[in-house]
Order: structure tokens, then sequence, then C-alpha cells
């Protein structure tokens, strides 16, 4: 039997070491789908409820993986629902290849059903690498280019298939005029800047006498050499919110997170340096750094195109950060002087307390700060943590102790709603052997998290290790943007945008087969942790929290505290609570010690 265009394409992700598939089926990929059929499910088809999930559980996949995500969907509104997903990866610089369906090459151009013009919708989004297969020797090359372009740009890719295409019998490419042929495979290759630039570098690091580190995802990979950096110029080092797990909370000089969800260390850290080393960061929110002039910078980036834009820096190297770091380190000097070393020290320590006073203070009915610190209290060594936009990615930012070898992350650039509970069903396909937990507020666990628990439901006997976790932050509130509302435009709570209607999420995790466990007390909250992170099956914990817990930036400036003031003069229903809430909050940033725990 002759192989189809269908079959090549699958047999092609075969040979990259390709495994699952994330989709959604249609008649616009049928001819894939009846491949999928005679190849036996391989590479797996994983369906979830919705493409844009397909794309968020493709981009979780290929965040804890390393290796390409892929997900698939049919024509017209098939492929219109992938875009959100792959704007992730394109704003996280994440490689995910995207199979498209399009109507049938004699239909194109006329107006027909499910017909959109994708290269015009994909251009933007997959602007690294977009085609159209119209005949059957072009699949190798735009299957490996699209692979290939994803992985060493780190960047989404597209293939779109006029649907009566994946039919069509397969010839390879010729050696002849026209026909393009190609080949498997990538090697990895490390970037590294000119020894010159490398020494001038060095000499800024070196002449500064409080030196500051600021570390993205892109240093992954380089712990021991951001150490040794970091100990030879006796300097404190603070991560971008996507780079929280590339270094160990546990290192007394790591400072946690910076910007508006980071720590008071970090705020200390960047407030009082006088040079600024930023090693494969490209954190926006320069009101954060250094004022300009204070501090001399240098950057590491493995992209020009991405290097120089959010500090005036004396010196940009274009390099792999291992690499870079490591031709770095024989031309620093070690820093005799360990005043400023020691007072980043004394910054993390101090925050270390208030975080855990913070989270250990009472509310009604509990912190929401509360849920993450029992977690940190407990994570597993090998957790890989997930964390939703708003304010669940607050309290992941400055209330999660990443340690050994725990992994995490959060749609940091595109912050878009919804991808925690997808991202973590990705997770589980890369390391089905690890525990997963994905952090959740209601909203976002009302957009599209309950769907997915039945993707979670269908698939979760597959993993080896079954430990999935839910923890829904249950407040009844759009409470991210409540805040925003208040502390930024000087408007009380808009009952009728932010209020949710009560749903019992336990319950219907209960419903479909899963684990659910209800909290509403804070005495049982450390218990329910212990039952879900031991839990034979993926688990729910819906926590019942308080939304007038405030999310106080690190520094709050004089307008961020008059604009929320006028809010509440206004008439916000939730004024007393937030005045109550807010003032034990910001207390415990001047108290000593910490506050007792359970089992102390």
């Amino acid at each position: 039997m002759s192989k189809t265009l269908a079959d090549v394409v699958l047999s092609r992700l075969r040979e990259w070491g390709v495994s699952q598939v994330f989709g959604y089926p249609g008649d616009g990929i049928n001819g894939l789908l009846a491949a999928w059929a005679r190849a036996d499910d391989k590479p797996q088809f994983v369906q979830s409820r919705h493409e844009e999930m397909s794309a968020f559980e493709a981009v979780g996949f290929a965040k804890f993986s390393g290796h390409v995500g892929v997900c698939a969907a049919t024509s017209g509104p098939g492929g219109v629902h992938l875009l959100n997903g792959l704007y992730d990866a394109k704003l996280e610089h994440v490689p995910v290849v995207a199979l498209v369906g399009q109507t049938e090459r004699s239909a194109m151009g006329g107006s027909y059903q499910q017909e959109i013009d994708m290269l015009s919708l994909y251009k933007d989004v997959c602007s690294e690498y977009i085609q159209m297969c119209t005949v059957p020797e072009q699949i190798p090359n735009l299957l490996d280019r699209a692979i290939r372009t994803a992985l060493s740009e780190r960047a989404p890719t597209a293939i779109i298939f006029p649907s009566d295409v994946f039919e069509l019998e397969y010839t390879p490419p010729q050696h002849a005029f026209k026909q393009v042929p190609s080949s498997m495979g990538i090697e990895p290759a490390s970037a590294a800047p000119d020894k010159e630039s490398v020494a001038r570098a060095a000499s800024v690091l070196n002449e500064g006498k409080k030196v500051a580190m600021l570390i993205g995802q892109g240093a992954r990979g380089c712990v021991e050499e951001v150490t040794q950096v970091a100990e030879a110029l006796g300097a404190g080092c603070t991560k971008a919110l996507l780079g929280r797990d590339v270094l160990p909370d546990t290192l007394p000089w790591v400072t946690g997170s910076i910007g508006l969800l980071g720590t008071t260390a970090s705020y200390h850290l960047m407030r009082d340096c006088d040079t600024l080393l930023t090693v494969g960061s490209n954190f926006p929110y320069s009101q954060f750094l250094p004022e300009f002039g204070q501090a001399r910078g240098v950057q590491i980036d493995r992209s020009g195109k991405w290097i120089g834009m959010r500090y005036p820096n004396e010196v940009n190297l274009v390099g792999d950060a291992k690499a870079t770091l490591q031709q770095l380190l024989p031309h620093l000097e070690y820093k005799q002087d360990r005043s400023w070393r020691e007072s980043v020290e004394k910054h993390v320590q101090r925050w270390d307390k208030t975080a855990q006073r913070q989270a250990m203070t009472d509310a009604d009915p509990i912190n929401p700060m509360r849920i993450f610190h029992e977690f940190s209290r407990r994570a597993p060594s090998d957790a890989i943590v997930t964390a939703d936009s708003g304010s669940a990615a607050n309290w992941y930012a400055r209330h999660i102790v990443f340690r050994d070898q725990m992994r995490g992350s959060l749609s940091g650039t595109l912050a878009t709603m919804g991808p925690a509970v997808p991202y973590v069903i990705g997770a589980k396909w890369a390391h089905p052997e690890r525990p997963a937990i994905a952090f959740e507020g209601d909203g976002a666990m009302q957009m599209n998290g309950m769907a997915e628990l039945l993707t979670i439901a269908h698939y979760w006997q597959q993993w080896s290790d079954p430990r999935l976790v839910v923890a829904v932050l249950h407040n009844n509130d759009l409470n991210q943007v409540t805040w925003e509302q208040r502390a930024m435009t000087k408007s009380p709570k808009f009952k009728a945008s932010q209020d949710l209607p009560e749903m019992d999420y336990a319950g219907f995790a209960r419903s479909i087969g899963l684990g659910g466990i209800n909290v509403d007390d804070v005495g049982r909250l450390g218990d329910a942790w212990d039952k879900a992170l031991a839990a034979e099956e993926p688990t729910v914990l819906d926590v019942r929290c308080d939304p007038s817990v405030p999310p106080i930036p690190p520094h709050a400036t004089r307008e961020q505290a008059m604009s929320l003031s006028a809010a509440l003069v206004k008439g916000d229903e939730d004024a007393w609570g937030i005045i109550k809430e807010g003032a034990k909050q910001k207390v415990q940033q001047y108290l000593p010690g910490t506050k007792a725990e359970d089992g102390e």
C-alpha cells in the first residue's frame, strides 16, 4: 500500500522524537486523522477540550521538556483557536510547531465554508516560519525546517495543509531542478562573544563595588556559572518571573522575584547597586531597575534582537549564557570587601521573615498567601509548578521557595488567563514520573480549567506518577483586576464585571472521578495539602480565600496609595476588609521574627 502525505507527516514526527501531538479533530485534518489510525496512534494524539488548550499544552510540554511541542487543529475556527496559545509561545520564546488544516485546494479563493487566509492570519504569530503545503514533495523540507526553526529561534512555527493534500500519494523530492531535499536533525551550538568584548565586560564588573545580577529563563542550566560569578563579585541576584526556577531560592544571596510581584530584598538590591549584570532576561519594567545613571550595565543574551532594550548598558554580550559566563569568569577579580554581599543577605533574611509573617496572618476565611506557603513547606523536591495569571501569579512569585530540582512557569509575558491547567497537562507528558501542581484563580478555573479537568480525567492513568494537584483560589472575584481598578483608576470594585458565580470545584472534580478536597478552615489547610500530595489520583484543592488581602508591592508609590484611598472613599463594597487586611499585612514588614506554624 502506497503512503499518503499524511503518513509521511506522522512518520517524520516520530523520527524527530515527537511522542505526543496536542490537538482537536475536524474535517479539515480528516486525512491526517486517518493516517493516525493507520499508525496506531503514534505519535499519540492528545485530545483537549478546545484548540486553545491544545496550544497551551504544547507550550507547557516544550517549557518543561526542552523539546519542541506540537499541536494540531482543523481549518477555519480550529486554526483561529490556536492563536492565543501560539502567541504565548512567541512571547515566552518557546519552540512549538502547529499543523493546521485548510479547505481543499479546489475551493480556495472561493469564499468556501471555513476558508480563512491562514497565511495572513499566522504571519505575525509564526513570523519565523509559516508555509502552506500544496504538493507532497514539499513535506520533508517544510516539516524539518519548521521544527529546526522552532528549536533554533525558540519560536512558534506553522504549516498549513489544504485538506485534500493529506490524502495525496507521497512522492519524495527528486534530485532535480526546483526540488528541495531535506535531512533530519539539528546539532546544538553555543555562540560566544569575542575575547575583547568579554574583557571590557569584566572591567566594568570588576570596578563595581555593589554588583547586582538579574537572571531570567535564558540562564537555565547555568547554576554553577552564575554562582561562581556571584561569589567572585560578592553580588546579590534577583530573578525575573520566568526565571523563578533557574536559581534555588535557598542560596542566601538570591533575593527572589523582581518588580511589582517582587520582594523587598530585590527592591533594595536594585535601589542600592552601582553595577548591573543581566543574564538571559528581557524583564521589561525598567522602573524596577536602577535609576538611569546610577549603575553601569552589562548584559548577556543569546540574541542581538533582544539585547540592550531595557537598560542603558555599557557592554552588550551576544552569546550563549553558559558559554559566555565561562569565558567571563577567568577575568573576574575576587572582591575582598564583602560588606555589600552581607547587606544583601540581611535583606533576604528580613524578607523571608516578612513573607512568613504575611502568609501566617489570619484572614477571612483563609489568607491566599497561606495556600502557597503551606505548599512550599511540603513541596516535593522534583515538583513541577504552574500558576495562572492574576492574583495566583502574585503569590507564586513571592511565597514558593524553589529548591532542589523544582521547576515552575507561568505566562510571564503574554500574561494570558487560563494556561496553568493545560501547562501542567503538558508537563505531565514531558515528565510523567514527577508530581505537578497548578495554582489557579477561580476566574481562570471557570474560563477553561474545569473543562481541562476532563482531559486530566481521560489521561491521568497513563502517567507513572499520578500526583497532579489543581489548587483553586476560591474567592468569587476576578481579584487581580479588582485590585488594578482600585490602584490604577481610583475606581471601587465594579461588581457587574468582577463577581463570579458560585461553583464547587472540588465537587466537580469528584463528579468526574478525580479527587476533590474542600477547605474553608485554615486549620485544615496543611492536612489538605498532605492528602492532595499523597493522593493516588489527580486532586482539586478548592480553598476558600479572602479577596480583601492586598497584593502589596515591595515599594508602594504615593500615587498607588492615593488611588486606592480614592477608590475606597468612593464606596468599594470591601472597603473595611481592605483597610483591615492591608494594615495587618503592611505591619508584618516591621515586626521581628516569624510566627509559629503547625508542628512547631
